[in-house]
């Protein structure tokens, strides 16, 4: 069966962007032929893939098992720590001086000294080896104050036990390695491993091709595939090559490769994209890309650039631990050296000096950050945002424009029945729908597939057709319940004379169908990609943050003004390939805008991972959500909203508990110095760990009330 559509514009999309030509596309081939080495070209199908995962990494999968490897270790070092230091604590003098309570073992001390020699050794080394890739790159941070911390207090607290006179920190030592470790697996959870996006692109090819030689069909592997071959793309198939149809027509959907949502019908001459799904039709297809030269593998090739060069925030809590390891140690030798000089023993004044050292490193600094990034990221998930970048998310609330691709995004990404009239009194609507069902039932055309579709979701019985009959190029007929019924095209009403209705193509985003019925024209369907009923609030809401809204779609431009004009958009961008997002994205970002790109299909893997800011709604591929930075489960654009002020409201919690972090030390540090020492107050270590529990705690009750930060409530 055919019906007219809306076919694309050949004139030059409005607002679309330049392509670069000549010399940047020869770069781009020979880049893409160096990639042959990574065996993009031989992939597997999904399900095969699946299988061998874990034995076959590949490309990119070695640092996400390598991220995996990490978080297992730090969660071993933390459980192995937790139980070493219960009995550190339980044994501790300064601990049971604290509690009122005695308890010492024979040889106390030597046991404190093993034990804590165990947690310095075994829990602290992420932190000592961190540090000496710190100190390597000349760059201090939160290792750096971390493992001056547990450094100073091993040593010093080893050397009272062996003699030296004063008190130990061993409990100190194994509480703050314990937190700390805790801190970064928390940390680790929260953040994805590496993207395996590449592994996904990957998948969308078939695993072989049918190779036409001579008059026998054989199944070869794709690697095995050169240009001018020719290949049989059987119905319900992946394309396995980019090619040129020479004998057949199918209806082929490319909505995970170009972003058109319907269809499209591809006849002899007409170009097929490798990992593109064939409809119902067989076709023969002359190859001219394959593997590496492949339309689908110069996405692979953006995708992979483009998270290559997507730069990273520096994280806060390193910030403030470099400035706080810079001070702890001025004030420390400081405190060393004046107490020195006014001539105290200097026993004394090296127990000022690592008190000042020890404390300089809070719990409550290694929880600040970890913790809002994991309650974050569960609340996040509980309202239907998954986040995979946590840099990104925090930076969520500098977004000036926000790129809509929208098919899937802005729409519902299925070609589905909009309007249903009648235009005779004999006919009502759910007549002419169900009288037209019973010649739509056994084709697989779009409009068919979306007519089907909503007879069942209105659970209309589907009448019996006789007499089936195609009207060539117009539509088909039928009888049907003794009627004769007609489904046809505008052509067939101009040809045969009869008025098309007036207010029947009021949306240019629509394509209509009619229903002829005894002769007379009964009424007509419309059907088109739908929008989202949340999109037109969702954009009302981001004007009101004064945030640009635009919209880059691989549809014709007649769809994309279509849609722009009913949802009130600053501008579009129509016919966009994925090499044109990526360029749309990089011209907005270097006139100074901040981006958030949101899509859901292959076509907009590599913009996602251009962007500032990447978001996959979650009816779109899993290579979109691979590339993008937060995933939007339930497809409501709605939650971009949510995402932007949760994302503001997170960054503030960081602040103001970096804040509580931080600002302990500000008083507990002069105090461990002993700057009220004239007044007869110095702060000892026992004092300086209520302190530092209190700040612990603080920061922890802060981040919980970011609870209540999200969808309003």
């Amino acid at each position: 069966m055919e019906h007219n559509h809306h076919d694309k514009d050949n004139d030059e999309p409005k607002n679309a962007p330049k392509r670069k030509a000549g010399k940047e596309e020869s770069n781009i081939q020979d880049e893409l032929a160096e990639k042959t080495k990574h065996g993009h070209n031989k992939a597997m199908d999904h399900d095969e893939k699946r299988k061998h995962a874990d034995s076959e990494p590949g490309h990119g999968h070695a640092g996400h098992d390598h991220h995996k490897m990490m978080i297992a270790d730090f969660k071993k070092r933390f459980w192995v720590t937790l139980v070493l230091t219960i009995p550190i604590l339980f044994l501790s003098p300064m601990i049971q001086d604290f509690f009122g309570y005695d308890y010492l073992l024979p040889g106390n001390q030597y046991i404190l000294f093993a034990l804590s020699t165990v947690v310095y050794f075994y829990g602290g080394w992420p932190f000592l080896k961190g540090f000496w890739s710190e100190v390597k790159k000349a760059a201090p941070g939160m290792m750096t104050l971390i493992s001056m911390a547990i450094t100073v207090a091993y040593f010093y607290s080893s050397a009272t036990v062996f003699g030296l006179e004063g008190v130990d920190f061993f409990w100190e030592l194994a509480t703050l390695i314990a937190i700390m470790l805790v801190g970064h697996w928390i940390e680790m959870k929260s953040v994805l491993g590496a993207s395996k996006a590449l592994q996904l692109l990957v998948s969308m090819m078939p695993a072989e091709a049918h190779r036409i030689n001579g008059d026998e069909v054989e199944d070869v592997e794709l690697d095995s595939l050169e240009k001018g071959d020719i290949i049989l793309i059987k119905p319900g198939e992946k394309v396995p090559a980019d090619g040129i149809i020479v004998e057949g027509e199918s209806y082929l959907n490319e909505a995970m490769l170009t972003g058109e949502s319907k269809p499209v019908k591809k006849n002899k001459d007409q170009k097929v994209i490798g990992g593109s799904i064939n409809g119902n039709g067989s076709l023969k297809a002359k190859v001219e890309h394959t593997g590496k030269d492949s339309y689908l593998n110069k996405v692979i090739m953006m995708v992979e650039e483009a998270q290559k060069s997507k730069s990273k925030m520096q994280n806060l809590s390193d910030r403030a631990a470099k400035w706080l390891t810079y001070i702890a140690l001025a004030i420390g030798f400081g405190t060393l050296a004046v107490w020195s000089i006014l001539g105290f023993p200097f026993v004394y004044a090296l127990e000022r000096m690592v008190t000042v050292m020890v404390i300089a490193c809070p719990h409550a600094l290694g929880l600040a950050i970890p913790l809002v990034v994991a309650i974050s990221t569960s609340v996040s998930a509980q309202n239907g945002l998954l986040i995979r970048n946590r840099t990104a998310f925090e930076e969520s609330r500098k977004i000036t424009v926000l790129l809509f691709d929208k098919t899937g995004t802005l729409t519902k990404g299925d070609f589905g029945v909009t309007r249903i009239e009648s235009v005779n009194d004999k006919f009502s609507k759910e007549e002419v729908l169900r009288l037209s069902s019973a010649l739509e039932q056994s084709s697989e055309h779009p409009i068919a597939v979306g007519i089907i579709k909503k007879v069942k979701e209105d659970k209309v019985e589907i009448p019996k057709p006789e007499n089936f009959n195609a009207i060539t190029g117009k539509g088909v007929e039928a009888t049907v319940e003794g009627k004769e019924v007609k489904v046809v095209s505008p052509g067939y009403l101009r040809d045969e004379k009869i008025n098309i209705p007036e207010d029947a193509y009021r949306d240019a985003a629509e394509t209509i169908v009619f229903v002829l019925i005894e002769g007379e024209l009964a009424g007509y369907i419309a059907l088109a990609d739908e929008i989202r009923p949340e999109s037109a609030e969702a954009i009302k809401i981001f004007k009101q943050n004064n945030i640009k809204v635009l919209m880059a779609t691989g549809d014709n431009e007649k769809t994309a003004k279509a849609v722009s004009d009913k949802l009130g958009l600053d501008g579009y961008y129509s016919e966009v390939l994925p090499h044109q997002k990526v360029e749309i994205v990089k011209e907005l970002e270097s006139k100074g805008e901040f981006v958030a790109m949101t899509g859901d299909g292959v076509n907009d893997a590599p913009a996602l991972a251009q962007a500032n800011v990447g978001i996959a709604v979650g009816s779109g591929t899993d290579v979109a959500a691979e590339t993008a930075d937060i995933i939007l489960v339930n497809s409501n654009p709605q939650d971009i909203a949510n995402l932007i002020l949760f994302g503001k409201a997170t960054y503030n919690k960081m602040i103001q508990n970096l804040v509580w972090a931080t600002g302990y030390n500000v008083v507990a540090i002069p105090l461990a110095a002993g700057v009220l020492y004239s007044t007869g107050f110095v702060l000892g270590p026992a004092v300086g760990a209520v302190l530092m529990s209190m700040s612990t705690v603080i920061v922890a009750i802060n981040a919980q009330l970011l609870k209540r930060k999200i969808g309003g409530k």
